[in-house]
């Protein structure tokens, strides 16, 4: 999938602000002009929902990000894992790949080090 056809879609996961009654799932993350942190709802201890908040000037890190609180949800609170190869193969048809690992690479550092790399 190309990232401009995810953002037809819409975003699920994107929020302006943490809502009420979430914890974050690990800090927020910043390279450049970039910034991406997730947090998350957990019921007996699962993620039941995650969401992320992100600056908005880097559709591929929106995209990234939102495929990613996607794959969260439903894990372990203390177990959770992300794999870079699997964000990355969403997102195969993109041309840009060195930018793609790099906001990859954000993600996992704003999950820090808990994620899988």
């Amino acid at each position: 999938m190309k990232v401009a056809d995810y953002h037809r879609q819409g975003l699920k996961h994107w929020v302006e602000a943490p809502p009420e009654g979430y914890q974050p799932l690990g800090t927020e993350a910043q390279a450049g002009g970039h910034r991406v942190a997730f947090f998350a709802r957990v019921e007996e201890g699962r993620l039941a929902d995650v969401v992320f908040t992100a600056s908005r000037r880097c559709r591929k890190l929106l995209a990234l990000a939102d495929v990613a609180a996607e794959r969260l949800q439903g894990q372990s609170e203390t177990g959770f894992s992300l794999r870079a190869e699997d964000l990355m193969s969403f997102f195969a048809e993109e041309r840009d790949r060195a930018k793609m690992e790099a906001r990859v690479q954000l993600i996992l550092q704003a999950l820090r080090g808990e994620a899988e790399t």
